[in-house]
């Protein structure tokens, strides 16, 4: 049996122990070549992935760049106000056309000038004068879009599946108007870590008061951490507040006071992780590069202009920390992950590492859905 049939196999049994004793992933998950690269063409491959922030590209012609997995993807608002998520490689000879973010009219090779509109369109492709060129055939490549409460996410497969509704995850939002949130900070990092770590550590609130004393403590302890809702592709949990501390702001009219009280956060699998709060928004989309290795955008969004920008830069300085702090962290684990003895250790009770469990279970189901799909195409 090979390395990644024996991990797949496990991983099926990890996710089949009783629900009052789960066990998270050996070191080897986050580690292994064979399994990362199984995991990109059949996982992660398949996933919707989240990009950003409409608001990061307001005006016809705004775009930036990212790469997911190996493609590097433009993502730009066209002349007909509609968010495209094009490849950026020209296809002529495979240059990239953009970096970075900016606005265009239209999107120029550096290589042959080759130039292509925001709808990807081929414009013009000078010298070509072949009698079987045609210019209609070379078309950018677009990706399949889907926008959710402000967030833009795309799917690499030709043939994506829809992304999960979530609807319990849509109402646990619903009410801070996650859409109306304006983007005041994004920021790209490259951690030493595998991306499972990313999201685990995210989503549990088992380590808040060990690894943040001074940054999250005091207004999300440890103790506080109570999981809220799950679901196909998503979890979530709630770091409240204690009562003496104050609210972090108004926010939406229909609050509750306890949503004013606490930080909900949530993943959307495969590869983001968000803290949604009354005023404050902050979203990790995760880019696996290699088993050890991911790029982190991150962005921080604050409700309408409630904040003000003293207020703003001192919520960007805190979350600099906690990332900071996570980010140390997780690159000294991930050196002992490659141990022989970083085996399956047991996980903490439902409140703190529930949603550690909840990753390995939508994990071990991607899987099944693979082997389904083998088995329908006999």
């Amino acid at each position: 049996m090979t390395e990644v049939a024996q991990m797949r196999r496990e991983l099926q049994e990890l996710a089949a122990l009783p629900k009052d004793g789960p066990r998270g992933l050996p070191g080897k998950f986050y580690t292994s070549q064979a399994y990362f690269d199984w995991e990109c063409e059949h996982v992660l491959k398949d996933g919707w992935h989240c990009l950003g922030r409409v608001d990061e590209v307001p005006d016809p012609g705004d775009f930036f760049t990212i790469q997911v997995l190996k493609e590097p993807l433009i993502v730009v608002r066209g002349d007909d106000d509609e968010i495209r998520v094009l490849a950026n490689v020209c296809r002529h000879r495979g240059m990239p056309l953009a970096e970075g973010q900016g606005n265009v009219k239209r999107f120029i090779c550096s290589y042959h000038a080759w130039a292509y509109g925001r709808d990807g369109d081929l414009l013009r492709a000078p010298r070509m004068e072949n009698s079987s060129f045609d210019s209609k055939s070379c078309k950018l490549h677009g990706y399949a879009v889907t926008i959710w409460r402000g967030f833009i996410y795309c799917n690499l497969n030709p043939v994506a599946r829809p992304m999960s509704e979530a609807e319990a995850l849509d109402t646990l939002v619903a009410p801070y108007e996650t859409e109306k949130f304006r983007l005041v900070h994004s920021a790209q990092e490259i951690w030493k870590t595998n991306w499972k770590c990313l999201v685990e550590n995210f989503m549990e609130g088992y380590h808040l008061s060990v690894v943040h004393p001074q940054t999250l403590h005091g207004y999300t302890p440890t103790g506080m951490a109570k999981k809220a809702a799950s679901g196909p592709g998503f979890t979530s949990y709630n770091a409240n507040y204690p009562d003496a501390t104050e609210t972090r702001g108004q926010g939406a009219v229909g609050l509750s006071e306890a949503e004013r009280r606490r930080s909900s956060l949530f993943a959307r699998f495969p590869n983001q992780v968000a803290s949604q709060a009354a005023t404050l928004l902050v979203s990790l989309m995760i880019f696996p590069r290699c088993p050890e290795e991911i790029e982190v955008k991150w962005t921080m969004s604050t409700y309408e202009d409630e904040l003000d920008d003293a207020t703003i830069a001192q919520r960007i300085s805190l979350w600099e920390d906690v990332n900071r702090e996570d980010r140390e962290k997780l690159e000294r684990m991930q050196v002992s992950l490659n141990s022989a003895h970083a085996e399956s250790g047991p996980l903490a009770g439902d409140d703190y590492e529930g949603t550690v469990h909840d990753f390995l279970l939508w994990l071990a189901e991607e899987d099944r859905q693979y082997e389904q799909s083998l088995v329908a195409a006999e």
